[in-house]
């Protein structure tokens, strides 16, 4: 009877995965495959496509440069969200709330509008520049440079770092930081060596999350900067748009995929070995 029950169940549950099953084969997975398909059929079948793109030295330097790009965001995301966080589990409910609601507010209002926030705040005589100024540090313009760039994305991908590591830390028992001070060790040791390890799955959950929707951002980089300094998601669009070069679009944007499978699958291999290390040294601690 119990068997019976189970199998039930586990049928009940196939059903109510197949909405979202077909969501994500209609809208993600067919889109991802016709792509590719037209990347090895057109203008005839074969890799000419990839060829040309592995060949061509200015999409070469895009990619190496959205892949920069994209991981200075990712660790300097990192660096800001991570101590903001740590403050989230340190207050109290309503101190939690204000922080909160703090670091969802860009969530409240429209990527153009943010953007374009951005674009009056980095222009010259905008506010950072005079800011600078006044401090005695003259002549900085940050609208139309990579670290406008960057400093624009870090921000509207701070919600994405802060969220996942909340959720991790949140689950720490902060009684095993007053155990490890009870045998001696002093509160910076015993932050790294328990409670940083104890957070790595939101730090590697947030450092995916982030990395790749920054490889694949468009409006930010195209209001921001300047051709010069395009990305890759600058480059498809215009292949698509102005040239109508699909193909080469798709065949760009597969090697962009595979770049980042390849990096993730990496990062997962390096961080899980060493978040169980230093958590093994925590508990012998």
């Amino acid at each position: 009877m119990t068997t019976v029950r189970t199998a039930r169940r586990t049928g009940s549950a196939t059903w109510l995965l197949l909405p979202a099953a077909a969501v994500v084969l209609v809208f993600f997975f067919y889109p991802l495959a016709a792509i590719l398909w037209r990347s090895f059929t057109e203008p005839g079948f074969g890799v000419g496509n990839y060829l040309a793109v592995l060949g061509d030295e200015v999409q070469i330097r895009v990619v190496l440069r959205t892949l920069r790009t994209a991981l200075i965001i990712t660790v300097a995301t990192l660096i800001v969200a991570y101590p903001y966080a740590y403050a989230m589990t340190l207050v109290g409910r309503r101190g939690r709330t204000v922080l909160t609601l703090l670091v969802l507010m860009p969530f409240w209002t429209s990527v153009m509008a943010r953007n374009f926030a951005w674009y009056v705040l980095e222009q010259r005589g905008g506010v950072i520049e005079k800011a600078l100024a006044a401090i005695g540090v003259d002549g900085v313009v940050l609208l139309g440079s990579v670290a406008g760039v960057t400093v624009a994305m870090v921000q509207v991908m701070l919600p994405f770092m802060v969220l996942p590591l909340h959720s991790s830390m949140s689950g720490i028992d902060r009684s095993l930081l007053h155990a490890a001070g009870s045998l001696g060790a002093p509160r910076p040791v015993a932050f790294l060596r328990v409670y940083l390890p104890l957070s790595m799955p939101g730090v590697l959950a947030g450092v995916s999350v982030v990395f790749i929707m920054s490889l694949g951002f468009y409006i930010t980089p195209a209001l921001l900067g300047t051709p010069q300094q395009a990305l890759a998601a600058q480059v498809i669009g215009t292949q698509v748009n102005d040239l109508l070069d699909f193909a080469g679009a798709g065949a760009l944007g597969a090697i962009l995929l595979v770049v980042t499978l390849v990096v993730l699958a990496v990062l997962s291999r390096v961080a899980a070995p060493l978040g169980t290390s230093a958590a093994g040294g925590a508990d012998r601690g």
